[in-house]
């Protein structure tokens, strides 16, 4: 956070930003790499039922996980104040982040858009597997890491030979009015807005389905109900971690452009704008919970991991063949 120097809470602003990341970076820590490497395992066993967005949950603990590896190093520095490892690694943890953030979007977008179609559409969407749901994987990655390059573009490096300071405390580059508020429109639009409407527009969807019942329904209520809990537990999870975030930041780049000469109302914004990244880190700790609680064959599965039946017939096959024959992976 490039905290302008001019208003006399500097220090006292550094170091609360320090003691709030240090605390909340820790408590992430553990839930949030025990959660997502087991969410992996279980996504990985049962990888081939995909029309249950298994695929975009993969990739969204994936998400995670690589922000998750990253804190560590955040809570050294943010302890120590000071960065020991060398300018790119600061800038790999510095994005990361950003990744994390709308890569984990995306893919809550796409699982709510996934159940919803389901339970709406389910004659047209209830196969074993969704062809496209491995390309839009791929193309949200691109899109995402490219978009990202932004956040660490923006930054320069300090100044000295030996660099001390890291992530948000970094100097921002000079760059034209017109081209920040491009580039906040954009991240604004496409990272947070549309994915809001989508996520909303399929808990309505998928909250009016509960009152259409039919005679040839394919899916019970029971299904119904799970579904709506998982699409609402993504449409949670997006506005708790991610609206904050992206109420603050145009805010906090009105700070760092020194727009706002009013030192209270720039300190309110940077500890507000501190606490709301907070927010976004927790979406790593709480992805995981949300697999658990919305889904039975989750947290079925997890507390008693079960061969797929296609594994087991082929192990069997395999035993009767003399061991010829190995199973698919």
């Amino acid at each position: 956070m490039n905290i302008s120097t001019n208003c006399s809470t500097y220090s006292t602003l550094k170091d609360y930003q320090h003691q709030v990341y240090a605390v909340v970076y820790s408590v992430i820590l553990a839930p949030g790499l025990l959660g997502n490497v087991l969410a992996l395992w279980v996504f990985r066993i049962y990888r081939r039922e995909t029309k249950r967005a298994v695929v975009f949950m993969m990739n969204l603990a994936v998400a995670d996980l690589l922000q998750v590896l990253s804190l560590p190093l955040r809570i050294y520095y943010y302890l120590n104040e000071t960065w020991p490892f060398g300018h790119h690694i600061c800038m790999i943890c510095f994005y990361l982040k950003y990744v994390n953030m709308y890569a984990s979007i995306y893919f809550l977008v796409w699982i709510s858009v996934r159940r919803c179609q389901l339970i709406v559409c389910p004659l047209k969407y209830n196969s074993s597997k969704q062809k496209g749901d491995l390309l839009k994987c791929v193309v949200g990655w691109l899109m995402v890491c490219l978009a990202c390059l932004a956040f660490p573009w923006l930054r320069e490096p300090n100044s000295n030979n030996s660099q001390t300071v890291c992530f948000a405390e970094l100097p921002m580059r000079s760059i034209s009015p017109p081209v920040v508020w491009i580039l906040l429109i954009l991240a604004e639009l496409l990272g947070f807005i549309i994915p809001l409407i989508v996520v909303v527009a399929c808990s309505i969807l998928t909250a009016g389905s509960l009152r259409t019942v039919t005679a040839d329904c394919v899916l019970d209520c029971g299904e119904k109900q799970r579904a709506l809990k998982m699409v609402l537990c993504c449409a949670i999870v997006f506005l708790l971690c991610f609206a904050p975030y992206h109420i603050t930041m145009p805010l906090d780049f009105l700070v760092k452009a020194n727009t706002l000469s009013d030192c209270s109302t720039r300190n309110l914004i940077q500890r507000c704008h501190i606490i709301t990244l907070c927010l976004a880190s927790l979406n790593c700790s709480l992805d995981p919970l949300m697999y658990y609680f919305t889904s039975d064959e989750f947290r079925r599965r997890l507390s008693k991991p079960e061969m797929p039946e296609t594994l087991t017939f082929n192990r069997r096959l395999s035993c009767l063949n003399g061991g010829e024959d190995m199973e698919d992976d």
